[in-house]
């Protein structure tokens, strides 16, 4: 998978995300913390300019703020986004996807 195709599975990853967390949330008032959360993962699903600095700052939201919603976000976004949602991995998870970068290079 070249670059432009890993960007395009992992923006596909956070549409689906994106759509079952406002589905999840959808009965919560807009100004509820977690429907506000859901409605800018939303947002930035439809793509931008700012998707990875906002990604980041939502992602960090999501696991400091709401936890329990943490275990459904792919793990495959942590390392797309990088930076800080690295912090949100295990060790072994890092490893296993620096592996996967030397063994596609």
């Amino acid at each position: 998978m070249d670059d432009l195709e890993y960007a395009e599975h992992c923006r596909r990853l956070l549409e689906t995300f994106a759509r079952e967390f406002l589905n999840r949330t959808r009965e919560l008032s807009p100004a509820d913390g977690l429907r506000e959360l859901a409605l800018a993962f939303g947002e930035i699903s439809a793509g931008g300019p700012d998707v990875y600095d906002q990604g980041r700052e939502l992602v960090s939201r999501l696991f400091t703020t709401y936890p329990d919603f943490a275990p459904t976000f792919p793990r495959e976004l942590l390392w797309f986004f990088g930076g800080e949602c690295l912090h949100y991995m295990a060790d072994d998870e890092i490893a296993e996807f620096e592996q996967r970068q030397t063994d596609s290079a």
